[in-house]
């Protein structure tokens, strides 16, 4: 990776360990299994990061694993809202500084609540995007929850 992303930059300042996995990125394909296919872990451990927005509460994140659907109903309990939908991808780089197929749970340009399934706590390291398509950092599920101050929820729904 040429240049470190926000993401990095403050999991350095926080000191919180992680290692980064690079991959050929393909254009024709962003989804989080293949993402998971690429980096040689499970699907279950790549976790992708959703931007949606609440009726109540604004702009929120949803981290779910790759083999999962977010649970717009879960995520809108867990959230305080009545509902909660995706924002338009035209605004995902506005809201948070990354691009679709490269939304980090860390570092968005405002610190946005975010929502784990919970099911992250079952592994002792998840993957999440670095801040750009092409790398993953690895890192434990609790430094995750800490540095981003996460709230762990049932929001998945499982394929």
């Amino acid at each position: 990776m040429k240049s470190k992303t926000n993401a990095l930059r403050m999991l350095e300042t926080a000191g919180v360990p992680y290692r980064l996995k690079e991959y050929e990125v393909d254009e024709s394909d962003l989804s989080a299994p293949h993402v998971a296919e690429a980096i040689g872990m499970p699907p279950e451990q790549v976790f992708k990061t959703l931007v949606g927005r609440g009726d109540k509460s604004g702009v929120l994140l949803a981290s779910i694993p790759a083999n999962a659907e977010l649970d717009f109903k879960a995520l809108a309990a867990a959230s305080g809202n009545k509902s909660v939908e995706l924002v338009a991808v035209k605004e995902v780089l506005g809201l948070t500084g990354y691009i679709r197929g490269g939304v980090s749970p860390v570092g968005t340009r405002k610190a946005y609540p975010l929502y784990l399934e919970e099911t992250a706590q079952l592994w002792e390291e998840i993957s999440v995007s670095a801040g750009v398509r092409g790398c993953q950092m690895v890192l434990a599920p609790g430094d995750l929850a800490r540095v981003t101050g996460a709230t762990y929820c049932a929001i998945g729904r499982f394929l």
